[in-house]
């Protein structure tokens, strides 16, 4: 019991002191975002998905045509779906963030990014993806996509932040949530009606730019 003890108060001693690196990261996230002079738009997918895959050149694509149209990017800074936004962004000439996270495994900084900001804390990182949107872009991805998705949904729905418009791109891949949106949530009332509506479908980049465009 004595050992149990010293380890609590060794956790709520760490815990102390770690407010300041808290503090710091959200500093350094609010000084580099609010100085950017472009609207930014915050995109998430796959970093599973490397340059062989068509959702890499997709995402490079929504990257390239963002940073034409004037918008900046922000991703996590990683590989994949990341790394190909990033990528389109920065070879056109744009604005391309990269809010990295410290993680064991699947995270190294890509190469493309105009600004780049390191994370120990998610939720840290979770608020920079958000605080400075104009919009929310979710390309294909796992868990850590969906996680980010709904956390978003949850915000707008909630009234929790500025509106910003949120786009699912490839419908092929995220109609099977849509209906399960419509079909579950929506007809069991475990959302209001007006709240399957939050999430937008969309195949092209046009679309995210015309309707970024419609919210200015």
């Amino acid at each position: 019991m004595a050992n149990e003890k010293g380890i609590i108060d060794r956790l709520h001693y760490t815990d102390s002191w770690r407010l300041f690196r808290i503090l710091a990261e959200f500093v350094d996230g609010f000084e580099t975002l609010s100085a950017i002079d472009v609207p930014l738009v915050s995109v998430f997918g796959s970093a599973r998905f490397g340059p062989e895959t068509a959702a890499y050149a997709e995402a490079q694509r929504l990257g390239r045509e963002l940073a034409q149209a004037g918008f900046g990017v922000v991703t996590g800074g990683g590989p994949g779906i990341m790394e190909a936004v990033n990528k389109g962004a920065f070879e056109a000439g744009g604005v391309s963030v990269g809010l990295n996270i410290e993680l064991p495994h699947e995270q190294r900084p890509n190469h493309y990014q105009t600004h780049s900001l390191l994370f120990r804390y998610f939720f840290v990182r979770k608020v920079m993806f958000v605080r400075y949107a104009v919009g929310f872009v979710v390309m294909p991805g796992g868990f850590g996509t969906l996680d980010e998705l709904s956390e978003v949904l949850v915000l707008l729905q909630t009234g929790k932040v500025h509106e910003f418009p949120l786009f699912a791109m490839d419908r092929a891949y995220w109609q099977g949530l849509e209906r399960w949106i419509h079909d579950s949530l929506l007809a069991q009332k475990a959302i209001s009606a007006g709240d399957e509506k939050l999430l937008r479908l969309v195949d092209e980049p046009a679309e995210i730019i015309a309707a970024l465009r419609a919210e200015e």
